[in-house]
């Protein structure tokens, strides 16, 4: 019987997201792709360095430790390396017992494509261009920003993953009001539509999906930390916050803690939270955050990609 990936959160991976790869990127656009090809061969046995993605990557696979023999998530490299380089890779998962079994090497083809037929739920990479296919794919994505990596000396007691509101888990609606009609009109539309939820944005899904993965884990009660909380990071403020907690409780979702701060910078916050990784669509707030903890852009989608 084949293997049914419908039933866990299934996040794919880039090499370049989960392992710190700069140096070989690095040839690879300065010396070309046999360059690349030949220096990975050579450093085959080198063990590579986590990259921003991996202190998430590692925990949420550790949830799998919880209830023995109940698996919850499942991660898939998907990468444009070739099957000849990708050794690299596999040597370096087993080096941080990483438990991933399975991956797509796709010898410099695009990969956004093979994402539904993984069942993937949420993307990470540092390619741009895959990224946004993948957005395209309606696939939660985000592109990886180079930062720190969270020390393995120090591990988090729990998973903790912050979110901005508009464009990632709501739609980009309001946001483009506010960037085509300014404040006064933003806020005007948000107090006019309080009782209507938003639309749901690229990650509600994911984060329907943690909610529930939360409470039923909160529910086994097998730990005193709950291992997963969350966070709500938005540029919104009084009176634009009704509409935002009447959709959570619109969508039966829970998060632990959130953050209205009506233009403040969101990364002095963000380090206090210290989340595995920070979801935002602006890249002047992504590049602040960067520098202090792990950060991923959710690139908007083009709508005009998809008219028929």
């Amino acid at each position: 019987m084949a293997y049914d990936l419908t039933n866990y959160l299934v996040i794919g991976v880039s090499s370049r997201a989960l392992f710190d790869l700069s140096h070989e990127n690095e040839i690879y656009e300065k010396e070309g792709l046999e360059a690349y090809c030949q220096y990975q061969l050579e450093h085959e046995n080198d063990v590579l360095k986590p990259g921003t993605g991996f202190a998430l990557i590692e925990a949420m696979l550790n949830i799998n430790k919880i209830d023995p023999g109940l698996r919850r998530t499942e991660v898939v490299i998907i990468s444009r390396n070739s099957a000849d380089t990708s050794l690299r890779i596999s040597n370096s998962i087993n080096a941080h017992q990483l438990d991933i079994t399975r991956a797509a090497f796709t010898s410099g083809e695009p990969v956004a494509k093979y994402l539904n037929a993984f069942e993937v739920d949420l993307f990470l990479s540092a390619t741009e261009e895959d990224v946004q296919a993948a957005v395209q794919s309606n696939v939660a994505s985000g592109l990886i920003y180079d930062g720190p990596s969270r020390d393995r000396t120090d591990p988090l007691q729990q998973i903790r993953i912050a979110f901005d509101g508009d464009a990632v888990l709501f739609s980009k609606e309001s946001e483009m009001i506010y960037q085509q009609q300014g404040l006064e009109a933003f806020i005007d539309h948000e107090k006019r539509n309080a009782q209507q939820p938003l639309p749901e944005g690229p990650f509600a899904k994911l984060l329907k999906t943690l909610s529930f993965m939360q409470f039923e884990l909160n529910s086994s009660a097998r730990q005193s930390t709950p291992p997963i909380r969350t966070a709500l990071v938005t540029a919104r403020n009084s009176p634009a916050h009704e509409r935002v907690i009447r959709t959570l409780r619109t969508w039966n979702v829970r998060i632990d803690e959130t953050f209205f701060l009506g233009g403040v910078a969101k990364h002095k916050i963000l380090e206090s939270f210290s989340p595995h990784i920070f979801f935002d669509d602006q890249h002047q707030h992504c590049e602040g955050a960067a520098k202090l903890v792990p950060t991923a852009r959710v690139p908007h989608k083009d709508d005009e990609k998809n008219k028929t």
